[in-house]
């Protein structure tokens, strides 16, 4: 039996019943796609039933603030993601008439969206013929060839979206392939799969070769940046706080923050610091003789390990222009200072 149709036949009996595969609404498709770009699915699913309760229709994300687009990503990450669904929404439905483009040309176009989620939503919305090449699909299709061309570079992933392309243009439904290729490396074909369970084991020349261990292959390793984050979370004697929004096009964009001190290495003693000095001076406040409290954490991203201090400072003065600290919650945070406010603030 030919690979493409035994794959498809292994699809309809395993696929597994997720939320976004109800129906072939390319909003939903999209919304999803977009979630799991950075998500396991066991997470992604409760963040996808919850942006769509919140957001139901293109039209309710594109007409919605930012900001509670933000809110409804908290503890998802990459928050561009996010910031890009809601612009291409506004374009769609301000531009486009709310119709989404059919085509894999027309969708890249768009902000946010890529090779991958064009080819996904193109095929699964519009029957297009447009292969997927996600982490499972270059994982799977490696073996199966025995591709010893690493999948991190440009040459590879050429190689596995021309091989994945092959073989979806003998399918009659382009989307259920590009669906049951991801399934599959997924749920069966895995970083550390059990082979001789395998239904394609007579067809895979990485396992015939004995080379599973070592295909896909890979060369590039990730460069782990260290950061140190200081932040100051002033108490002022009317109960309020200073936050303010991140405007760098850095990570946490356009998220809110205490007063930040990024320095590699702090004085424990931050009232002897000469940036605290200054901030103090700058804004005219006034610490109490209380002895501050410093809460720490490790927050590990994918290319940055951020080393945080929380530095907790009562004030002696009224905060005139700063944010009741019990409505914090109301701003969008990134997770560990969400988790900071709600341990120790709220």
């Amino acid at each position: 039996m030919p690979l493409e149709i035994e794959l498809l036949k292994w699809y309809s009996l395993n696929k597994r019943d997720l939320p976004w595969r109800k129906n072939n609404d390319p909003y939903r498709v999209w919304v999803s796609e977009i979630i799991l770009q950075q998500t396991r699915i066991t997470q992604g699913k409760k963040y996808f039933n919850d942006f769509i309760d919140k957001f139901p229709t293109i039209y309710d994300l594109a007409n919605s603030d930012e900001d509670k687009v933000l809110k409804s990503w908290q503890g998802l990450g990459y928050y561009n993601r996010a910031i890009n669904l809601h612009k291409t929404s506004k374009i769609i439905v301000n531009d486009l008439g709310g119709k989404f483009p059919t085509t894999y040309d027309q969708l890249i176009k768009l902000k946010g969206i890529g090779d991958y989620t064009a080819s996904a939503i193109s095929s699964i919305c519009f029957d297009k013929y447009n292969p997927v090449v996600d982490g499972n699909v270059l994982r799977f299709i490696s073996r199966i060839y025995g591709v010893k061309i690493p999948i991190d570079s440009a040459q590879g992933k050429k190689k596995i979206k021309e091989l994945a392309n092959k073989l979806i243009q003998k399918t009659k439904t382009p989307g259920d392939f590009n669906q049951a290729l991801m399934e599959f490396g997924a749920l069966s074909c895995t970083p550390f799969p059990d082979c001789q369970l395998c239904i394609f084991n007579s067809k895979c020349l990485a396992f015939k070769k004995n080379k599973v261990d070592s295909i896909p292959v890979k060369t590039q390793k990730k460069k782990i940046r260290k950061r140190y984050f200081n932040y100051l979370v002033f108490k002022g004697n009317n109960g309020k706080t200073f936050i303010n929004q991140r405007k760098e096009k850095d990570i946490w964009y356009k998220l809110y923050q205490f007063p930040l001190i990024e320095k590699d290495v702090l004085d424990d003693d931050i009232l002897l610091s000469s940036d605290f000095s200054e901030y103090l001076k700058n804004n005219k406040l006034k610490i109490s003789n209380t002895k501050h409290e410093i809460i720490r954490y490790k927050h590990v991203l994918s290319h940055q390990h951020l080393f945080i201090a929380f530095y907790l400072i009562n004030l002696n003065t009224v905060v005139k222009d700063g944010y009741d600290i019990s409505n914090l919650n109301d701003f969008t945070f990134p997770v560990p200072i969400s988790n900071f406010i709600s341990k120790y603030l709220i």
